[in-house]
């Protein structure tokens, strides 16, 4: 029966599946390699010839600047230096160590001195070299001539201060100054052209700093004898002036000095009768005031106190003997009144016998009782009397104290002056004694040597250099190269860059004859259609796609090839399937198929022919087709018709599976529509020509349509072009089951 598309109603069209947001949306920058070690080897795969290019050079750069270079020769010669420092004012040591906490601080001033200028000059002035043009050649640096004066130099002698100034600067600038860590001994090392002005020079610098050293030894011992001597007359005749100032004080106020005794024999001590006194009654007193807190408080403990409540009364043994007894007497009388009546001579008696001691320990308590009062008078008595006695000697020993200030400051300054005088007298000795035995830290261990073979430049250092720069180098290039480059050469680009999940792999080593190809169950063309189908039926909830559009970004991408092939695996898997070739401005599939030129797609939805009479059959069981022709005026319009959603709800009930090769996106709008009226696009990329900012843009017009993207293809792979390996990427399987090689 013939079908008409102006004669079914107009379905309702179901709003199609968006996209997942990781397929649709730009996915995340990733890092580029994301630390994975095999992304950076597929990357160094891929620009191996650039990398050794660059290399190469790096190396050439490092051979030719080496081979251009000046001979440099290094002279070292070694001085030890002991850790010491000479001190003007000291009681001990003439040159005492210095202190630990220092001695970095020491030593690394000595280096300091090594590379004064100072030292530099008497260098140059000891070896005359501002007058050798060898010398100036072997540090190299021009001689100054008679055209290199400025305002600076003026004089007859202007170049000859020129020239010395050149060579101290030349020489400064080519000594090495080394000091090893936990060590004193110190390098001094000279760099030149000429082996032996670096010898020479190196064995100036370290003889020159180790007389330097002995030198100002000897000065600052020579100004130090003489500055001591000037300080030790003036500090005499300080001390001289203060003893007779204090000993005329003394005298006049009627102090005497005595000498300490014991621990106190090397100190002087003023006597006086009223300070002793005073300090014995004070003491006195407050011992009176203790034993009188004391006595109170045992006093106002026991003062309201019941008598035989006392601590002092039952603690006497007196007390305590005479209530033993009264308790044995007690006791006697409970066994007679046990045995007798009331008044029984005997009970009598001892009744009175127990009122006696009961008397007895009542006197006794009440008089000690009365002692604990007695004690607090007589201690409250001594307090009085030794408090008076404080005051008045307090009176009289603060008139003395008066006296004794004006002697105690007389006594310091006699006493400063004293320690003074002694401490510049011992330490003027000892530096007379040492004047003539002057030693110097400082020695020399080892001369330098004429070097034999020059230090710089090293061949084999500057090629390592080179080398590492040349790696350096490479590596910057293709990090740049692999960030800016929108390639989409290998399945990890397709997700890394992209966002899409990648559910087939197509190879590029393919026969020209594909439908050949696809015929055998075992080509690689076949295998990957096979796992293609596989990832198609799970890649959503409802299973394979029931009407699958196929597209690309642009042409000769492989989307027809795809479309063909998986439209044959489903027919020949049994599932009645329908391949309509959507491309309208190029179609292609009636010659992959070999079906005749007639009337197909443009001419149903036009309504000049029905969808019995465009449906052709193949020489494939279960697979129909429906060609693009004739090639219309406005594709665009005709596939934006509800006759295009009427043929798709039409065919989604008679077939399986309907197959649509879709046009390239380019900047048209045809593929769209055909996506939008489908259950689901794939995206067919080739891996030689496909880039990111393209195929982005196709997915970003397809996420505005609410087209759904189920997923890419990657088409005409080659492991080797995108730096990786097919064994890598697990697409040698493609081999797998092939019958062996007869010589196998």
């Amino acid at each position: 029966m013939t079908a008409r598309l102006d004669s079914l109603p107009t379905p309702h069209v179901a709003p199609a599946r968006p996209a997942s947001a990781g397929a649709q949306g730009d996915p995340a920058e990733a890092p580029l390699f994301d630390l994975d070690l095999s992304r950076i080897i597929f990357a160094i795969r891929r620009n191996i010839w650039w990398i050794g290019a660059i290399i190469a050079c790096a190396l050439a750069l490092g051979l030719v600047a080496t081979l251009l270079m000046q001979p440099r020769y290094i002279a070292t010669s070694r001085v030890l230096i002991e850790q010491q420092a000479d001190q003007i004012i000291e009681n001990n040591d003439v040159t005492p160590a210095v202190a630990y906490q220092d001695a970095d601080r020491f030593l690394q001033t000595q280096v300091d001195v090594i590379r004064s200028r100072a030292l530099a000059a008497k260098v140059v002035d000891d070896g005359k070299f501002w007058t050798e043009p060898a010398f100036f050649d072997a540090v190299g640096t021009p001689m100054p001539t008679e055209a290199d004066l400025d305002y600076r130099y003026q004089g007859k002698d202007a170049l000859q201060r020129l020239r010395r100034d050149t060579a101290i600067d030349a020489v400064a600038r080519n000594l090495s100054v080394s000091l090893p860590d936990a060590s004193r001994l110190v390098a001094i090392s000279f760099s030149g052209s000429d082996p032996n002005y670096a010898a020479k020079l190196a064995n100036l610098f370290a003889e020159s700093y180790v007389s330097a050293n002995l030198a100002r030894k000897f000065d600052s011992s020579s100004y130090a004898r003489e500055y001591l001597a000037q300080q030790l007359d003036q500090a005499r005749i300080r001390l001289e002036t203060s003893e007779r100032d204090l000993n005329q004080y003394s005298r006049a106020a009627g102090l005497v000095r005595v000498q300490g005794q014991g621990q106190n024999a090397d100190k002087e001590a003023t006597l006086s009768v009223t300070n002793d006194t005073l300090v014995q009654v004070n003491g006195a007193a407050s011992q009176a005031t203790a034993e009188r807190i004391a006595a109170e408080d045992r006093w106002n403990s026991v003062r309201n106190s019941p008598v035989m409540t006392v601590p002092q009364v039952l603690e006497n043994p007196a007390i305590q003997a005479l209530i033993r007894q009264r308790s044995e007497v007690e006791s006697q009388l409970a066994q007679e009144s046990s045995r007798h009546l009331a008044g029984h001579p005997t009970a009598a008696a001892l009744q009175a016998q127990v009122d006696r001691l009961s008397a007895q320990i009542m006197a006794v308590g009440n008089a000690i009782k009365s002692s604990v009062r007695i004690e607090f008078q007589a201690a409250q008595a001594k307090e009085a009397t030794l408090q008076r006695q404080v005051v008045d000697l307090r009176t009289l020993a603060l008139g003395e104290q008066d006296r004794g200030v004006q002697y105690n400051i007389l006594k310091r300054v006699a006493e400063t002056n004293r320690s003074l005088y002694d401490t510049l007298l011992a330490r003027y000795n000892e530096l007379n004694a040492t004047a003539g035995a002057t030693s110097n830290n400082v020695s020399l261990v080892d001369r330098a040597e004429t070097p034999r073979f020059p230090a710089s430049p090293k061949l084999v250092l500057n090629l390592g250099l080179a080398l590492l720069a040349g790696i350096l180098c490479a590596g910057m290039f293709v990090f740049v190269r692999e960030h800016f480059d929108d390639a989409i050469r290998a399945p990890d680009d397709v997700e890394h860059k992209l966002g899409v999940p990648l559910l087939g792999l197509v190879p590029q080593e393919v026969s020209d004859d594909i439908r050949l190809e696809m015929r055998d169950p075992k080509s690689a063309l076949s295998e990957a259609y096979n796992s293609l189908i596989a990832n198609l039926r799970y890649a959503g909830a409802d299973g394979f796609p029931k009407i699958l559009t196929i597209t690309s970004s642009r042409a000769e991408e492989g989307k027809s090839t795809t479309s063909v092939a998986i439209a044959e695996q489903l027919a020949k898997l049994g599932r009645k399937t329908l391949l309509i070739d959507g491309d309208l401005r190029r179609p292609t599939v009636h010659k992959i198929l070999d079906l005749p030129s007639a009337h197909g797609l443009t001419a149903l939805l036009t309504g000049e022919i029905g969808l019995d009479r465009a449906i052709l059959g193949t020489d494939v069981p279960n697979l129909h087709a429906i060609t693009a022709l004739p090639t219309p005026v406005n594709p665009s319009l005709l596939l934006g018709s509800t006759r295009l959603e009427a043929l798709m709800q039409h065919c989604r009930g008679q077939f399986d599976h309907v197959i649509i090769d879709s046009p390239p996106m380019l900047g048209l709008s045809d593929a769209t529509s055909l996506s939008v009226a489908s259950d689901a696009t794939l995206l067919v990329i080739d891996a030689s020509k496909g880039h990111r900012g393209t195929i982005k843009s196709t997915l970003r017009r397809l996420t505005l349509v609410h087209a759904p993207v189920v997923g890419a293809l990657l088409t005409k792979f080659d492991p080797r072009r995108a730096g990786g390996n097919a064994a890598y990427y697990g697409y040698d399987y493609y081999e797998y089951g092939r019958p062996a090689d007869s010589g196998a």
